[in-house]
This record gives structure tokens, sequence and C-alpha cells, in this order.
């Protein structure tokens, strides 16, 4: 028994270097677009009108606010920030379609190069032409349509915890599971992760929109979205099982790789 054993291991052939864990992975991605999301939300939220174009759900309660007549609330700012972000994520959905089923790697760099791009342009927009009223209006468009093309994207990738522009579940979670609640601690420091990270790049854009205006939080946000675009990997982590039992790195023809989401 122990001869065909060695026998065994000695067929197992190394697996081919795979293109998909190349890079950085999914999870330390999507925690870094978590701050991006931050710096966006600051600088739509100070400095466009109250408005939120990253996360929507603080948005929809806005518009009912601009609804009810509350001073300092706009229904068309507000209005534009949600149309656009349901543009972008009909875009996504449509990238998802095409990418979906391929690489990874390639779908989120995809997603991230436009993401550049949109953020991009609403930077030099607000460099231009800063403090015109076609520039709010701009601003809002792009941004919006760039974080519904992302959260579109974020989701079909399905990484938990890391919706990378709302908190609610991360933080009913973190709380439900830690010592006082269920004690499971299960996925904490990733929750813990995701809320500083939200809370660093709010507290950055808040504070670059305060002193320096909104051309450069933006530009900082493309410039992030960039690196993270050639950086990124197609898996967040990965483990390897085996028919015959082969792990860490050990392969026979015919093995599965899965990423954990």
């Amino acid at each position: 028994m122990s001869d065909q054993s060695a026998e065994g291991a000695g067929n197992i052939e190394p697996r081919p270097a795979d293109p998909e864990a190349r890079g950085v992975r999914l999870v330390v991605v999507l925690l870094s677009l978590t701050v991006v999301s931050g710096l966006i939300d600051a600088v739509s939220y100070l400095g466009l009108g109250h408005v939120f174009t990253a996360n929507m759900t603080g948005n929809v309660v806005v518009l009912g606010f601009a609804a009810a007549g509350a001073p300092g609330f706009s229904i068309p700012h507000t209005s534009t920030s949600l149309a656009f972000f349901l543009a972008g994520a009909a875009a996504g959905g449509r990238i998802a379609g095409r990418y979906g089923g391929g690489s990874r790697r390639t779908w989120a760099r995809v997603t991230l190069v436009a993401e550049t791009v949109f953020v991009g342009v609403s930077a030099v927009v607000a460099f231009v032409a800063p403090g015109a009223t076609a520039t709010t209006y701009t601003l809002i468009a792009l941004t919006a349509f760039a974080m519904g093309l992302r959260n579109a994207t974020v989701r079909k990738l399905g990484v938990p915890d890391l919706t990378t522009t709302v908190l609610t579940m991360t933080l009913t979670g973190l709380a439900s599971e830690s010592a006082v609640g269920d004690g499971s601690g299960h996925r904490s420091p990733r929750r813990t992760a995701a809320v500083i990270a939200m809370l660093a790049g709010a507290a950055l854009g808040a504070w670059l929109v305060i002193h320096h205006g909104l051309g450069i939080p933006l530009l900082l946000a493309a410039v992030l979205a960039g690196v993270l675009a050639v950086a990124t990997s197609g898996r967040a982590a990965v483990t390897v099982t085996d028919p015959g039992g082969a792990t860490a790195g050990r392969f026979r023809r015919g093995a599965r790789c899965t990423a954990l989401r």
C-alpha cells in the first residue's frame, strides 16, 4: 500500500501558474475601493449639494428630505444621482454578462478602468470649471455612473461583507456575531476593516474638500482606482481540493481550484 502511495505521489504534477492568482487579492482591492467610496461621498455630499453618489440608501433618504421641502436638499441633484447610478448599474450588468463567465481578473480590471476614466474626467471638470452649475450636475452624473457600474460588479463577484459602498449589514454582522452576540466572530476582521476603510476615506475626503476643493479628492480617487485596475487579481482567497487528496500546491490532473467568496 505504501509503495502504491509513493508511486501515486510521484505521478503528481505541479499545477501551472494560475493567471487569476497574480496581483492583489480581491479582498484587498475591495477594501481599497471602500476607501474610494468614502472619498466620493465626501465630495458629493459636502461639495455637490448634500447628495450621495456612492451610497444610494442615503441618497433615497435625502431624496425624501428634498421632496418634503427640507432646506439644503435638491430633488434635481438627488434624482440625477439616482438616475445615473441606475444607468451605471445596468452597464455593469451588461459587462457582467460579457465577462462574468470568464476571467474574474479581466472582469474586475475592465470595471476598474471604466471607474478610473469616469472619476478622472470628473476631476478634470472640477479643476477646469469649479463652482459652475453645469459642473455640479456633471460631477454628480459621472461619479454616480461610476459607482453604479462598480456596485453591479461587486454584487456579482459576491465577496461577503465587502459591498464597498454601504455598511449596514456589515455593522449588523459585526455586532450580532460579536462576543456579546452569538460569539462566533465570523469574518470580524474583514468587517472591521471595511468600516475603518470607509471612515478613513470619508475623513480624508472631507478634509480635502474643505481645504482644497473638489478636484484633488476626485483625482486621488481616480488614481487609486487606476492603481487597483493594474494590480488586481481574480481571486479573493484560494483553496484547492483534489479528489485524490492532493492539497497545498500538489495537484493531480483534474484537481479543482475554487475561490472563496
